[in-house]
């Protein structure tokens, strides 16, 4: 079969091979593709299979591109995909259902440490000899803040929700979890369920986990944010329409929200315009708590074994 990636870069940027997907069939390799469709569908020619991170697939590719049988995800969101229309072609379409749990919760926690401690701020003023020019021994330019005993809010609790919760009991802090659908849940296993605005109202900090969709979307807007406690902790590690960016930019500014940790934004890569880089107490990093060589080795091998199965006949990890 011939099989074409469209953008694998990222996943790969040269540090991991694509050598046993290649061993597949005729391999034709780009390290992007733009949005551009008529690139997309020209890219595409007359391959069987079509393997895709963030490349965009819609009806009208799928409509030019007859050659298509299979389409394989580099990642666990299938947006880029119209997986209606792909179901209704009889191409079927897989993703990754797991492969950064831990990667992305470590990063969370890491997220959060640094809205404590501030330690690349304070690693930058050492290397600019303000250490030793000071009077005292020692100097610190935010609070510092300890969390153990401290209410952390999970927001969406899956996988990557439930390893944060994991790793937050570890720090000895109070953990409360709360899904998108409001649903109560029997509490268990050192953790809390509660309601969403018992959420927003009790934590100090305020992990994000849940998906992107209608009942999530600007879950954090100026309704919730006059629920939650003064100076909380807000970390996304998500989907950055989770949060009304103006709304959220406007309590950084006032202290409302203490701090802001975010790997992701509503519009990626970010626009100029986005409110949140004028922010006070706002870090944001560029949508890469997923990028651990571990976790991007998880999704060359399990979008290897997706590929094998379609050819086989058994299709694994199915969104359509």
């Amino acid at each position: 079969m011939k099989i074409v990636l469209l953008d694998g870069y990222t996943v790969n940027p040269g540090d991991l091979s694509w050598e046993k997907i290649k061993e597949l069939g005729e391999f034709t390799y780009y390290d992007r593709t733009g949005k551009d469709r008529e690139e997309i569908i020209k890219r595409i020619g007359d391959n069987d299979i079509v393997i895709t991170n963030k490349t965009p697939i819609d009806s009208k590719t799928l409509d030019a591109c007859p050659s298509i049988k299979y389409i394989a995800l580099l990642s666990t969101g299938y947006n880029v995909v119209d997986v209606m229309k792909a179901r209704e072609k009889g191409i079927p379409v897989s993703n990754i259902p797991t492969y950064g749990t831990d990667s992305v919760a470590q990063y969370a926690i890491a997220l959060l440490l640094e809205l404590c401690h501030h330690i690349g701020h304070h690693g930058e003023e050492v290397r600019k000899g303000r250490w030793e020019n000071t009077i005292d021994w020692c100097f610190w330019d935010y609070p510092l803040i300890e969390l153990s005993g401290k209410t952390i809010g999970i927001f969406g609790f899956g996988r990557i929700g439930k390893r944060t919760a994991e790793i937050a009991k570890a720090l000895n802090m109070r953990v409360i979890v709360s899904g998108s659908d409001d649903r109560a849940y029997i509490d268990g296993e050192g953790w809390s369920h509660v309601r969403k605005k018992e959420l927003f109202e009790n934590s100090d900090v305020i992990s994000l986990h849940a998906p992107l969709n209608e009942n999530t979307k600007n879950i954090i807007n100026s309704e919730t944010i006059s629920l939650m406690k003064d100076g909380v902790l807000i970390i996304n590690t998500a989907r950055g329409g989770l949060i009304d960016e103006e709304a959220l930019a406007s309590a950084l500014e006032s202290g409302k929200v203490g701090g802001l940790g975010a790997d992701v934004v509503s519009t990626e890569p970010i626009e100029p315009s986005n409110p949140l880089l004028k922010a006070k107490n706002c870090i944001i990093t560029p949508h890469m708590a997923w990028g651990a060589k571990e976790a991007r080795e998880r999704i060359i091998s399990t979008t290897l074994s997706n590929i094998k199965a379609f050819m086989e006949g058994k299709p694994e990890n199915l969104v359509n």
